[in-house]
């Protein structure tokens, strides 16, 4: 049998092909032969088959279009495997197992016997992957195999180059590069093989034309390395015989996108390394060894090893999968910290870019780990988004193509009954040879491999070893002065008795660390350490003296008169906030502080009339100026309820990650521009306006939609995400939205009041409502209710729009009347805008909580001094406590007081 994806889907068998019964049929086996000899859940062939909601037969209409194939291919032909199905083929059944293998074989050549290779595997291409079969499911990887041709196809045309072959493959680019106008690498392989024909001014052209293209379609330039060819071409230094070496000048979009990334993730993870002061000369020693646990195979490999050799000893795993355990406190973030880190300082040719994630925010019965890891690579670092610089798709063809290698810490963080869940999901994912950390508490670990038998069956897994009686001692005596005697109690204590309960807190590098830092003040008495009854008492005094010591005021640095003095804060009120915090987070059971989620610290009552009060009290204030104090009331009750009512009950939107650009954006904005001219007709025309000012409502509505096209998706994946970073792209995001709605519903407004013919409809109530005005205002604010909250914002706003678009009452006396009022409406708006985005919420919820003493009134710069304090540790877009021990103690001594300080 051989199957056809490159192209058309087509079966053939012995020289003649298979006709499938329909198209239902052609799309359950295009689902199949794209994960070729790997069961595909029947879910996965619903989707693939229904391209929105499937029937309730959809499993049976399944199972029936399986067995039509097996009667048509050959009853061995799909098997049934767990929860799915299996096409069972070979490399010599399927085009595109023929076609990965090729280039693979292909890579390994000589270039002239690689070119021959790979135009062998290049010619069982028939058009685009599955071309014409319309499954919306399957388009991504359709996609990403197209790209994957077109990607053997220009280093097949850098062998060709530097072959010689200028002339034979110059066509091909001209053609190449009109079907692809954005490709840069093939510009520079065009540009390449007319230089190296003497073809100078040709190859300036390319060049010039796709900046233009670049220019005016997505607003960015050409790469730099693109752009040093080009000046090579200029100067004339490009020989026919250099344009042949310089072939390989901009990289593929996708090796840009890994390379970036790579960047990033240093440059994030070196900042947290240096806070947490990991790389100090004397870190807390930390070892860890093979675990005799049964959570791992008979056949794993014995390793063991310390921090300074860890991404050796990585690398001997042949699978390069790992779990590493260990107790609370025992140093697993820092394993996987400076495993990112240590690995990417030597990232290996080929070696996919480790990536760290928390994992505390995955649910592996919902997401599937590669759906997951793809959210929050773009949450994270969201310039990957960015289709003009690393293509379509680029976090999911990371992930897919194996370009990315995830550091997962804290599997114990995610609710206890997914933990088998998880392992199980992770396994699977695991399974073809993809590298893989995971971090997790022993016990949980253990806990979840014996409920039903999940492990992963191919990582080698570890356990981070107790610290040692004298690393200890040394440790918390490195920066002793000469003389001094303040640990010389805890020391003969530690010796006294080794397995007492001060000696088994400080098995932890965690307690040893807290225990320097918490008496590291000259004045500090350590001695206090041997009192505590228990092991948790002694932990306890550790946690609790912790804030005061990072806290603790110390004298000004000299500094620069243009720099900003350091923040000071209270150590008693930091750790008040600090404690409303850990409490709020545990009431919500997670470990992640997100700004945007502020709002969850009150309840839901509270936010709704803080979000819908203040919208509320500016509508009818408009109505009462506008058309008197029942009409007030009808406008402020109505715009105030439904305010209320989405806030409190509707979900909240999660910040957008964006940045403000106009350039490239022209063509989007006409079209825009085209929209808001419709809205402006609509209406003008329903509230009576003149032409003249139909024309001028036309041009603001063009305007204020189309402007928000210049809000758009960040272009550089170099960029980290961070708390302030996103907060300062959703605001700017907020203006905008809050700019354009506000004058151009204003100005609609005003216009309406002072210049309306009064021409009504259907008119109810003595003339006082009109219907038909009532429902055109109520499909308006449901349309602008649901862009600002979704269903619900939909029918409460939309109601909202029936009450008062319907009202009926005298237009304006004055212009200056129609001005006030059009500007009061405006406000209004922007009001209700604003307070509905993330950062808008953010504001209104940060002020009552800072009113109530609950936060500072600057709660990010707080949060950010607790960063540096190294109190906080930053992921991405979120914060968390450096140690989820410390949020555990805070949120259990909420509403006790200040913990004492560490003095005595």
């Amino acid at each position: 049998m051989d199957y056809r994806v490159l192209g058309p889907l087509e079966v053939w068998s012995e020289g003649e092909r298979l006709a499938l019964p329909s198209s239902r049929h052609q799309r359950v086996l295009a689902a199949l032969l794209l994960a070729p000899d790997t069961a595909v859940p029947v879910g996965k062939l619903v989707e693939a088959v229904w391209d929105g909601e499937p029937p309730a037969t959809a499993t049976k209409q399944v199972q029936n279009c399986v067995s039509a194939l097996r009667d048509r291919l050959g009853s061995k032909s799909i098997v049934t495997e767990g929860p799915g199905y299996r096409v069972v083929v070979s490399e010599e059944d399927l085009d595109l197992l023929r076609f990965t293998n090729g280039i693979a074989a292909a890579r390994k050549l000589e270039p002239a016997d690689a070119v021959a290779r790979m135009r062998k595997a290049l010619a069982l291409w028939r058009g685009p992957a599955l071309d014409g079969l319309g499954a919306a499911a399957l388009q991504p990887r359709a996609t990403r195999l197209d790209e994957q041709r077109l990607a053997a196809l220009e280093q097949c045309i850098d062998w060709q180059l530097a072959l010689g072959e200028h002339r034979e493959i110059t066509d091909e680019l001209v053609e190449l590069t009109t079907q692809h106008p954005l490709r840069e690498r093939l510009h520079a392989q065009l540009m390449s093989a007319l230089a190296a024909s003497g073809r100078q001014a040709e190859a300036i052209e390319v060049f010039q034309r796709l900046r233009t293209y670049l220019a005016e379609e997505l607003g960015i330039d050409p790469s730099a390395e693109l752009t040093r060819l080009h000046e090579k071409v200029l100067r004339g230094e490009l020989s026919p015989r250099q344009a042949t070496e310089t072939v390989d000048a901009p990289p593929d979009q996708l090796d840009r996108a890994a390379r970036e990334l790579a960047a990033a993730v240093a440059r994030q993870w070196s900042t947290e390394a240096e806070l947490r002061s990991l790389n100090r000369p004397d870190p807390v020693p930390l070892t860890w060894s093979s675990t005799g646990r049964p959570v791992t195979t008979s056949s794993q490999q014995a390793l063991s090893g310390g921090l300074t050799d860890l991404v050796a000893k990585f690398r001997q795993v042949p699978t390069r999968q790992l779990v590493v355990l260990g107790e609370p406190g025992a140093g697993k973030s820092v394993v996987a910290i400076l495993l990112t880190l240590g690995l990417l300082k030597d990232l290996q040719p080929g070696e996919p870019v480790p990536v760290l994630f928390s994992l505390e925010s995955w649910d592996p019965r919902r997401e599937h780990l590669h759906r997951w890891l793809e959210r929050r690579l773009t949450q994270d670092y969201p310039g990957l988004a960015n289709k003009a610089a690393y293509g379509p798709d680029a976090p999911a063809r990371l992930i897919l193509d194996g370009r990315i290698m995830p550091i997962l810490d804290g599997l114990d963080e995610i609710p206890p009954a997914l933990h088998a869940a998880a392992i199980d999901a992770l396994d699977q994912v695991a399974s073809g040879d993809r590298p893989l950390v995971v971090t997790s508490r022993t016990e949980e670990y253990e806990r979840a491999t014996d409920q039903d038998g999940s492990i992963l069956s191919r990582a080698a897994v570890v356990e981070i070893e107790p610290v040692g009686l004298q690393d200890a001692i040394d440790f918390l005596t490195a920066r002793s002065r000469r003389g001094e005697a303040r640990w010389q109690p805890v020391i003969d204590h530690l010796r006294r008795d080794p397995r007492g309960p001060l000696a088994q807190a400080l098995r932890t590098p965690l307690m040893v660390d807290l225990a320097r830092t918490a008496y590291s003040h000259p004045d500090s008495t350590p001695a206090t350490l041997t009192e505590a009854a228990d092991r948790t008492a002694v932990e306890d005094q550790l946690l609790d003296a912790y804030l005061p010591a990072a806290y603790e005021q110390r004298p000004e640095p000299l500094r620069h008169e243009t720099s900003p003095a350091p923040v000071r804060y209270d150590p008693d009120q930091a750790h008040r906030w600090l404690t409303f915090l850990a409490g709020h987070l545990d009431r919500w059971r997670t470990r992640d502080l997100a700004w945007w989620r502020l709002d969850r610290a009150l309840p839901r009552a509270t936010r709704g009339l803080l979000l819908g009060l203040p919208s509320g009290l500016l509508f009818g204030l408009t109505g009462w100026l506008a058309g008197g104090p029942l009409v007030g009331w009808v406008y402020g009750l109505s715009f105030g309820l439904a305010g209320t009512i989405a806030h409190a009950v509707g979900p909240r939107p999660g910040p957008l990650r964006v940045e403000f650009r106009v350039r490239g954006t022209g063509r989007r904005f006409l079209a825009r521009f085209g929209i808001g001219v419709l809205i402006g007709v609509a209406l003008g025309l329903g509230w009576s306006l003149s032409p003249p000012l139909v024309a001028v409502l036309c041009v603001v509505f063009g305007l204020g939609v189309g402007s928000l096209v210049w809000v758009t998706t960040p272009v550089d994946a170099n960029k980290v995400s961070s708390p302030g970073i996103v907060l300062s792209n959703d605001r700017v995001a907020a203006w905008m939205f809050m700019l354009a709605f506000t004058v151009s519903l204003g100005l609609f407004y005003g216009m309406a009041f002072a210049f309306t013919q009064e021409v009504r409809f259907v008119t109810i109530w003595d003339g006082h409502f009109d219907l038909l005005l009532a429902v055109a205002a109520g499909l308006a604010s449901a349309l602008l209710g649901r862009f600002m909250m979704g269903n619900v914002g939909a029918l409460t706003y939309g109601a909202a729009g029936v009450l008062v678009g319907g009202q009926v009452f005298p237009r304006a006396t004055s212009i200056g009347s129609a001005v006030l009022v059009g500007a009061l409406f405006g406000l209004a708006v922007a009001v209700t805008f604003g307070l509905s985005r993330a950062w808008g919420a953010f504001v209104a919820h940060r002020a009552w909580l800072a009113v109530t003493g609950r936060m500072p009134v600057r709660l990010m710069r707080f949060l950010d001094d607790a960063h540096r304090r190294g109190v906080l540790r930053q992921v991405g877009a979120l914060y968390q406590f450096r140690h989820a021990r410390l949020q555990d103690r805070l949120s259990r001594t909420a509403g006790t007081g200040p913990a004492p300080g560490s003095r005595t």
